[in-house]
């Protein structure tokens, strides 16, 4: 085919030449590649008209020359049929193309502007098609045409009946058509011969345009016999051929893909989608390769002169013409045009002359006259002109209104993509009938017989292809592409054409995008456009006999098997007769998918068809040719210096999958025969590309929707994939090294939260084994190439718990292995920070899992015995994992992850202490260093902790947790040291100041004011801490001799301490016994104090103060009986209150309570001593009170004391009640009101 060139219209607007007599015009100059729009003007009716050359192979317009009258036609001219510079190459001359039609001739026109079908273009034709519709209400004679539908285009072509039937006779095709039309058409159907006429005229016409490009007018001798015998055959031969029909389509032996046809060396076909990802294919890359050994013999060449883009009102139309126009001088485009001067012009004709000229924009037309082939006159008539001719008389708005109602009758019919319409008026019938050819061929049961099937597939999947191309609008038409593919497909014969079948299914997989963001409450973009949609499955239009627009056929007496009829010719010229129905109608064509499994599905159904395909085109090792002794075999060396990637990178991924078990045999080959290089082996890398996507994403959902057992089955079938492709694949791309990554981090996740939920196994487990038919075919076609194993390590389902996190572990290294050896880390920073915190996170699952471990021996062994070799193992395990966590986090900057991990990392040193702190006897057992090195460690990680938060505003609630955790630790490393005094090592001055050093630094880390749900315990933890110095700093002063200046100082912070546990006490609702306590031991300090004192009057006051002490502790019983009386009443209950505090341990309240009593008892008795003898010597009115009350207090105390029958609630309210009675007395002795 020659190269296509653009070019703009071939002559400026209507009427732009100026009249005048004819003479021999001078060669014009080139045509001007402009487009223009031309209207004409008749009556006051407009006709709207605009004609764009796409594409012309004729050169530069031939002034026309006139002849002188009398001469004769019928001699021929020098240079008949003979070649000329002014005529261009043969076949593309300015006297067009002799040949008529063939039948494919608008496939041509299709292929080459594939950018203009399925939606711009409303018709692609030859221009004799679209004059021959326009004329069907003026004229009788038959019209047969193939209408075929895609998208919105029509593509209409001849259907020649009388050599389609001639073919029949011949080789058997068609018979089922031929019966059919014999049937209920034409019962005596029998060949038309054309007569001498029709020849004589084609003869006298041609010598006629051969003399007007002469130039000199003189006719020349006339050629021998056998010339003019040529001349003869090859009109003929120009006739029939150029209707022959083809066989039924065949792919060309160069593409043929039946395996039985070829073999697999060829290299036959290239469609645009089968190398990586159609939607960035080159525009370039389609499948214009297809026909190009059988183009012409395929009759699928486009061979028009021109090709021009026709804008008729409101129908665009992509028309093929091979008129003759001349130019030159002051007439820059006219057609010349001879005729009988015996024939006056009528309709007909003048409905093709004037079309003629709109189509290609031709503003004149010249007439030239004859009578018996001698030349008469010329004479020019304009464009405009032409429907008023005399006898030729017609309206052109009633032409605009046929083009309108055939386009929509033809649109509102032929709706099947992939059907062959057969569109057919008898000669003298008024009645246009429409018949669905593919419907009728189906009953034969062979697709073949059919010849249209195959260009009309392959135009299906090249528009698809071209608009999967255009990245910016290919979404708004993601819809018409499904439907072409499908239609594509379901025309095809799938042992015939494997390749077309696997490339349209992958592209249809590519329709669906795997990798969307999810949106909720939107509607999907995919849909927003369904106008400029259709769908294969349209019902049939209803009736719409109101308007008498068309109906279908019922009536017995007509043909019941045409899919429309038009029952008179006379309604297409009446204006919007079937304009309610122009506009096809729109549909949702592209699948609503309601969630991702859904789409995933889709898509790997589509994988599937594709892998099918493919596998099934594969040879058997049986089916090939055995070697040739005499050829030597090729071996496949490979230049290193020729290689495509960076060797460094190919060794990285080559050392990596075979430490990940994936090549055992690495190679390259393919189990099944795959030939590298082949189409077979480039689509199925692809095809398994994207099986691989869909199982990721459904995996994905799955593991969103805690369905874990699901989740990783999918990924093990998309590592099963993966496995396969690195099997095949040669050169791996930086972007499938990234997908393993993400299928190895989502596998880490699964593997991970299936440890995290063991309870559900059973579940998961059923999960994990079940399967669809459809996996397994897919994991059929797999393991035709390799054995899938590689990965297996990663997707094995175990119980045990130990070894699901340390695959979860291993498979976020090799995750990550593959973005540092890869550089893909830079390019992907989002993955590589996930990948590393989901290592950092698994790793420090998998301490504390060894942690636990440790702790739970820890339990189990007996006091005695010392630490285990297990223990210590486990402690290194756990301990490496929490180091190897805590670099990940530090990696990626993550100071609240690290700041957990060096939390835990504490306390396990803190489970290290405890460990060694059971080693010795209990009765002997002192603090060891051991455990003071490990407290010590646990101190250091958690400063590191905060010093790795910096400030609570990073994170306060793991900032909090880690400030209790270091109070927690050193508080228990001083209450050993307290409780378990190492004597024998240190003196019990540096005990004493380690163990106040340890409680103040346990003060400083234990927020009491800061107002959360651990402030109680802050609280508590305060008030034990200054209980516990309090106690030392007493127990110092009783054993202290000598120093009185340290005596001093541990009197004040014995003071001063329990005076700040008094407080914190108070503050807590549920210590009341803890509260009691510190008040009986500062009772104590009170009475050892007194013992020191030697005078009365100091000893008094003591006691005085520790009696207020006793007063104080009336709050502590207030508590104590509050709880007696809860417990007494949930007793009573069915069922305990929601609410409830801890029951209270009555044992401690009984031991406290008669401490307490046997205490009050004695201060009171030493009161009334002191009091006694105080009032010999003198006498005071307000100790004669205390005196009193104090000996009614002492008495009612004895009788209580002596009531053993008395129940501990009872004990209490007397105490409560002996207490308010002590505090009237204070109040009444200091001169306070009293009640």
């Amino acid at each position: 085919m020659g190269d296509r060139k653009e070019a703009g219209a071939e002559a400026p607007p209507a009427g732009a030449a100026a009249g005048g007599g004819l003479s021999l015009l001078s060669p014009g100059e080139p045509e001007e590649p402009s487009a223009q729009r031309s209207a004409v003007f008749l009556g006051g009716n407009e006709v709207k008209s605009r004609a764009v050359v796409k594409y012309s192979s004729a050169p530069p317009r031939t002034a026309f020359a006139r002849l002188e009258e009398k001469t004769d036609l019928k001699l021929p001219p020098a240079n008949w049929l003979r070649e000329s510079a002014k005529l261009g190459p043969a076949g593309t001359t300015i006297l067009g193309n002799s040949k008529k039609s063939k039948p494919f001739s608008s496939f041509g026109m299709a292929y080459d502007f594939i950018d203009s079908v399925g939606n711009d273009v409303d018709v692609v034709s030859d221009s004799e098609n679209i004059k021959k519709l326009l004329k069907i209400p003026y004229s009788k004679s038959h019209v047969s045409m193939a209408v075929h539908r895609i998208g919105r285009t029509l593509l209409l072509d001849e259907l020649d009946i009388q050599e389609l039937f001639m073919r029949s006779s011949q080789t058997g095709d068609w018979t089922w058509l031929k019966e059919f039309y014999q049937r209920l058409i034409d019962q005596k159907w029998q060949r038309k011969k054309k007569s001498k006429e029709h020849w004589y005229q084609k003869a006298i016409l041609s010598k006629f345009l051969y003399y007007s490009i002469n130039g000199d007018g003189a006719a020349q001798p006339v050629p021998s016999a056998a010339e003019q015998q040529e001349v003869s055959s090859s009109d003929q031969t120009h006739d029939s051929e150029g209707a022959a029909w083809p066989a039924p389509f065949e792919m060309p032996s160069s593409v043929s893909e039946d395996p039985s046809a070829s073999g697999q060396d060829n290299e036959p076909l290239e469609p645009a989608c089968i190398m990586g990802h159609v939607a960035s294919a080159p525009k370039e890359q389609n499948l214009a390769t297809l026909f190009s050994d059988g183009e012409s013999s395929q009759g699928l060449k486009n061979d028009f002169v021109r090709n021009i883009l026709w804008t008729f009102e409101d129908i665009h139309m992509l028309v093929g013409s091979n008129m003759p126009i001349f130019g030159g001088g002051r007439y820059p485009a006219v057609s010349l045009r001879l005729r009988d001067n015996n024939k006056p012009i009528n309709v007909l004709t003048g409905i093709d002359y004037w079309l003629d000229n709109l189509i290609c924009n031709v503003p004149e037309l010249v007439m030239c006259f004859h009578v018996n082939g001698i030349v008469q006159k010329y004479e020019m008539i304009k464009t405009e002109e032409i429907p008023n001719l005399e006898n030729s008389n017609f309206s052109t708005k009633v032409i605009k209104d046929i083009a309108q109602n055939i386009l929509s009758f033809l649109k509102s019919n032929c709706t099947k993509e992939g059907h062959t319409y057969w569109l057919f008026k008898a000669s003298g019938s008024d009645i246009v009938k429409l018949y669905d050819l593919t419907t009728l061929c189906e009953e034969t049961e062979d697709k073949c017989q059919n010849p249209f099937t195959m260009p009309v597939a392959i135009l299906l999947y090249k528009v698809a292809c071209n608009m999967m191309m255009k990245k910016n609008q290919n979404k708004k038409h993601y819809g018409t592409i499904r439907t072409l593919l499908l239609n594509c497909v379901k025309l095809l014969d799938k042992g015939r054409h494997p390749q077309i079948i696997a490339s349209a299914n992958y592209m249809l997989s590519e329709l669906f995008q795997l990798d969307e963001p999810k949106k909720e409450n939107s509607e999907s973009p995919l849909n927003e456009n369904s106008d400029e949609s259709y769908s294969e499955e349209e019902e049939e239009m209803p009736d719409s006999d109101e308007n008498g627009a068309y109906r279908t056929s019922s009536d017995p007496s007509d043909d019941n098997k045409a899919v429309a009829v038009i029952k008179s010719v006379g309604e297409l010229s009446v204006p919007e007769k079937y304009k309610s129905i122009h506009q096809i109608r729109p549909s949702c064509a592209f699948p609503v998918c309601h969630d991702t499994e859904e789409r995933c599905r889709l898509v790997l159904s589509y994988v599937l068809e594709g892998l099918k395909s493919v596998d099934s085109s594969i040879k058997k090792e049986s089916d090939l040719p055995a070697a040739d002794p005499s050829t030597p075999i090729p071996l496949k060396y490979e230049d290193e210096s020729t290689r495509g990637g960076p060797e460094g990178l190919e060794k990285q991924v080559a050392l990596f999958l075979d430490k990940m078990g994936c090549l055992q045999r690495r190679n390259y080959s393919s189990q099944s025969g795959m030939i590298p290089g082949s189409w077979q082996h480039k689509m199925k890398l692809q095809l398994i590309l994207k099986s691989a996507k869909a199982y990721y994403v459904l995996s994905d959902a799955a593991m969103s929707l805690q369905k874990y057992g699901r989740a990783l089955r999918y990924i093990k079938l998309a590592l099963q994939s993966h496995d396969t492709y690195c099997c095949l694949c040669t050169n791996m791309l930086s972007e499938v090294l990234l997908f393993l990554s993400q299928y190895l981090t989502l596998c880490g996740d699964i593997q991970l939260m299936l440890a995290q939920n063991a309870n559900n196994r059973a579940a998961h487990l059923e999960e994990f084994n079940y399967q669809t038919k459809e996996d397994q075919e897919i994991l059929h076609s797999l393991h035709r190439e390799s054995s899938c194993q590689g990965f297996a390590w990663a997707t094995d389902l175990s119980t045990d718990l130990e070894s699901q996190l340390s695959v979860s572990c291993k498979c976020y290294e090799a995750a990550n292995e593959i973005l540092q050896f890869s550089d893909l880390k830079s390019q992907n920073p989002e993955h590589y920070v996930q990948v590393l915190k989901r290592m950092g996170n698994v790793r420090n699952e998998i301490g504390v899992f060894y942690m636990n471990q440790a702790a739970a021996l820890q339990s189990e062994r007996l006091v005695s015995k010392s630490v285990s070799a297990a223990e210590q193992q486990l402690w290194k395990k756990s301990f490496s994992c929490f180091e190897k966590g805590i670099h990940n986090f530090e990696s990626i900057d993550d100071a609240t992850n690290t700041a957990l991990l060096l939390c835990n990392t504490g306390r396990l040193m803190r489970i290290c202490a405890q460990a060694h702190c059971g080693a010795e006897d209990e009765f002997k057992r002192e603090f060891s260093p051991e455990e003071g090195l490990y407290y010590n460690k646990a101190v250091d990680y958690y400063l590191k902790a905060l010093r790795s938060l910096g400030t609570r505003d990073i994170h306060p609630v793991v900032w909090d947790s880690v400030n209790w955790e270091l109070s927690t630790t050193y508080f228990t490393m001083a209450t050993l040291q307290q409780d378990y005094a190492p004597v024998s090592r240190k003196a019990q001055e540096q005990i004493e100041k380690e163990v106040s050093e340890a409680m103040m630094k346990s003060l400083k880390y234990c927020d009491v004011d800061l107002v959360s749900a651990r402030q109680p315990l802050c609280q508590y933890r305060a008030a034990t801490i200054h209980h516990r110095l309090a106690s030392m700093y007493h127990s110092c002063l009783r054993n202290q001799v000598g120093d009185e200046h340290l005596r001093k100082q541990h009197r004040v912070l014995a003071d001063l301490h329990y005076s700040k546990a008094v407080k914190l006490f108070q503050l807590l609702k549920d210590a009341p016994c803890e509260l009691l306590r510190v008040q009986l031991e500062r009772v104590a300090f009170a009475e050892f104090q007194m013992t020191s004192q030697n005078s009365n009057v100091g000893k008094l006051k003591t006691l005085t103060g520790a009696l207020d002490i006793m007063v104080r502790t009336d709050h502590a019983f207030q508590l104590i009986r509050k709880e007696l009386v809860e417990e007494f009443d949930q007793d009573g209950r069915t069922t305990p209150a929601a609410d409830s505090s801890p029951s209270l341990n009555r044992e401690e309240v009984i031991r406290l309570l008669s401490i307490f009593e046997s205490r009050l008892s004695f201060l009171l008795l030493q009161s009334i001593k002191l009091l006694s003898s105080t009032k010999k010597k003198i006498s005071n009115m307000d100790e004669d009170v205390v005196l009193k009350i104090n000996k009614q207090i002492y008495s009612q105390l004895l009788r209580a004391s002596t009531n053993k029958s008395a129940s501990l609630s009872e004990r209490i309210d007397v105490i409560i009640h002996l207490l308010e009675q002590l505090a009237h007395e204070d109040r009444a002795a200091s001169g306070g009101p009293t009640q």
